[in-house]
């Protein structure tokens, strides 16, 4: 157990992420008096020196309202429509409580394709970066209303971990709908315990995770532990509470013992390896036999074509790809020097007899350590 009040004073940017289940009622439709608290507590915080952006749900439940639609709706032309309807009526409101209290806000709307592709996560990284420095608050949601579940984030939990890490936050915390982790399904077990503190995100807490937790929205209590992971990585440490308790997020900053709190990383992946191990899409993956797979994890060396078993997919010199162990786990994520059809003709050759395979030879390491991301 560490000492929160210690550890957290110092926070000077973080990223709050409200939930479906904390914004609306049981109908779907928006919770006025919880969101007007919620930007209340914001702003005392931001009053404070702290630099906040918020992930927030609710564009659908704001769209089902002005509608007039009896329940939420299943098809995803049918919440999309719903999405770009209430995604305006959400801003509006946001932007009318906060100037209440002398702040400005603003909307950035991603989608998945907008970190993966790296030009444009440095552009959105440079977005957050001016409006911090300009006294704004970042309102951020996923696109609904173009996204397709290929450019997905899925779920909110994880988009506002990628935030966090894009605008290299201190904190990240998620309100939800239950008061942190427990060692088991509260719902089920009268006898489970909150877990108040992880330092690192064993398979006994990923084993916690998938008995408990909430149903509502799209994220779970798994997605959670996911996103502590993409979070701790860049080196934000991640609190999860219950979004109803009043004054939570003054609670968290002063130190108080609420929720679960999930600490940084204190040596934090490098921002260009974080990106490739959690933001890139991978194009295809490499799969290494033991020789190699100990090489990469144990001495961080570079790939060589010599420890290569396959290569699957389609991909090209410069793609961020996955490299696979012979059980099938991803070990790592990395920047292939060459593409598919020529590793599949190189694989457990010698690097000095690449040149003698292709006519060509622009590298003698498939994939550089400089460029590899080791999870």
């Amino acid at each position: 157990m560490i000492n929160r009040k210690a550890y957290l004073e110092n926070v000077k940017r973080i990223v709050i992420k409200v939930g479906t289940s904390t914004l609306t009622h049981s109908t779907g439709l928006l919770n006025l008096n919880r969101i007007e608290k919620l930007v209340r507590q914001i702003s005392d915080i931001h009053n404070r020196g702290i630099e906040v952006i918020l992930v927030s749900s609710g564009a659908i439940g704001a769209g089902i309202g002005k509608l007039g639609l009896k329940e939420k709706p299943k098809t995803i032309p049918q919440k999309q429509a719903a999405a770009a309807v209430g995604q305006g009526i959400l801003l509006h409101m946001y932007e009318k409580l906060f100037s209440e209290y002398g702040k400005i806000a603003a909307q950035i709307l991603l989608t998945r394709e907008d970190v993966s592709h790296r030009t444009r996560f440095l552009n959105a990284r440079n977005t957050f970066f001016a409006l911090l420095e300009q006294g704004v608050i970042p309102i951020v949601n996923e696109n609904d209303a173009i996204s397709i579940d290929e450019i997905k984030f899925g779920d909110n939990d994880t988009l506002s971990a990628m935030v966090a890490s894009i605008a290299e936050a201190d904190l990240l915390i998620l309100l939800t709908d239950i008061d942190g982790l427990y060692d088991s399904n509260p719902n089920t077990n009268p006898d489970a315990k909150l877990i108040r503190f992880v330092e690192d995100i064993t398979e006994e807490i990923e084993g916690c995770a998938g008995d408990s937790g909430s149903k509502l929205g799209t994220g779970g209590m798994i997605t959670k532990i996911n996103a502590a992971k993409i979070a701790t990585y860049s080196g934000s440490s991640m609190v999860i509470v219950d979004g109803s308790t009043p004054n939570i997020l003054n609670e968290i900053l002063n130190g108080s013992e609420v929720g679960t709190l999930f600490k940084g990383k204190t040596h934090p992946l490098q921002a260009r390896k974080h990106w490739m191990a959690f933001s890139a899409n991978t194009n295809g993956h490499i799969i290494v036999d033991e020789g190699a797979e100990e090489a990469l994890i144990q001495n961080h060396k570079s790939l060589l074509p010599k420890g290569i078993l396959f290569a699957n997919g389609s991909f090209e010199q410069g793609d961020v790809v996955a490299i696979l162990n012979t059980s099938n786990q991803v070990i790592a994520h990395g920047i292939s020097n060459y593409n598919s059809d020529d590793i599949e003709l190189i694989k457990g050759l010698d690097s000095h007899d690449i040149e003698d395979k292709l006519g060509y030879k622009t590298y003698d390491v498939i994939i550089h350590a400089d460029n590899m991301s080791i999870f």
